[in-house]
């Protein structure tokens, strides 16, 4: 019984800290509105430069986070920094900024892509030596669309696409480390290790199929409540969700996240410069491709990779980055009017 007290107190404390986290995300979302989204993009490279220095900080000074052991963190002071959560924002700032002009491409041919490739693979390499496999992918992720977007032909999309394929074999012997490498074996059966590697996924299945259609209501899950499910404020708080909310809860959440990618998405119509659009895609990339994956592991279609959904994980780093797209969205939209 006072393990169950304490875990409840723990968790009002992760509630209160992430209260505290969100209201500073608002005021970075308003605040960012006083700089045009294009001198952003200027910015971008510099603040790039920045995130970068800090995540070669993080492979020597790092820290474990709240709650974890793995190496991810930046200690200042009372607070934790995680890095590799502003690098997705910057790098799409770094390279709405280069991309910026119509005719690149037709005077560099395929010397355009060279310096934009290195500002994505840099950070790459560095968050897979913390190691984080997740977010090292889901910056290729973000990257590729804006490529698409520039016109990169098909015939060069099947040709990198059959690269990555014959490249698997090598990934998987020299780059993924023993854990990675369980952890995709699990994705593919969790029952192999029900107790070790396949427990968080087994238990995370358990916890939304069990909500089933209304819910069991706020604070009664069985799951999250006594802590059968492990990192239930991070990952898999989707999973405590389902399971006190429902199929209609988790429906309501989907859709509000459909509604803001649709709301992201409308202002690509009214853009008249680059700028504007690589920005919407890669903020629109970012958070599509966060929840996707964040809801896709806790249901068992995707591997764990440790990523977080947006606005719900706990997480400072995560939330203030966040906003900060959210506001990065509103100063596109607000100066949609602009001549181009």
């Amino acid at each position: 019984m006072s393990s169950v007290a304490g875990g409840s107190v723990a968790k009002e404390a992760y509630l209160v800290r992430q209260s505290y986290w969100f209201i500073a995300g608002i005021g970075l979302a308003l605040l960012t509105q006083f700089i045009h989204y294009r001198d952003w993009a200027r910015l971008g490279f510099i603040l790039h430069l920045l995130v970068i220095l800090l995540l070669v900080l993080v492979l020597f000074y790092g820290t474990g986070g709240p709650g974890t052991s793995v190496q991810r963190w930046l200690k200042i002071g009372p607070f934790f920094i995680q890095p590799s959560e502003f690098s997705k924002f910057t790098l799409v700032l770094a390279v709405s900024h280069y991309f910026r002009e119509d005719n690149r491409f037709l005077q560099q041919g395929w010397i355009w892509m060279a310096w934009p490739t290195l500002l994505m693979l840099i950070p790459v390499v560095l968050i897979i030596r913390q190691p984080d496999l997740g977010t090292a992918l889901l910056l290729i992720v973000i990257f590729a669309p804006i490529v698409f977007m520039m016109g990169i032909r098909f015939r060069t999309i099947l040709s990198v696409t059959g690269l990555i394929l014959v490249s698997l074999p090598l990934v998987w012997i020299y780059l993924l480390k023993p854990y990675q490498q369980e952890r995709i074996l699990t994705f593919l059966n969790p029952d192999r290790d029900p107790l070790g590697t396949g427990y968080h996924v087994i238990q995370s299945k358990i916890a939304v199929g069990s909500g089933e259609f209304w819910g069991k209501g706020y604070g009664n899950g069985t799951q999250g409540q006594l802590n059968f499910l492990p990192a239930d404020h991070t990952d898999f708080i989707f999973s405590v969700f389902s399971e006190e909310w429902g199929f209609m809860g988790s429906m309501t959440v989907l859709i509000l996240f459909l509604v803001l990618t649709l709301w992201a998405i409308g202002g690509l119509y009214k853009s008249k410069n680059r700028v504007s659009m690589i920005q919407t895609v890669g903020v629109v990339a970012i958070m599509t491709s966060h929840v996707l994956i964040n809801i896709g592991m806790t249901l068992g279609l995707m591997p764990v990779v440790g990523v977080p959904l947006p606005f719900f994980s706990y997480g400072g780093s995560s939330m203030i980055s966040m906003m900060f797209g959210i506001g990065l969205l509103l100063n596109i939209r607000m100066r949609r009017f602009e001549a181009g």
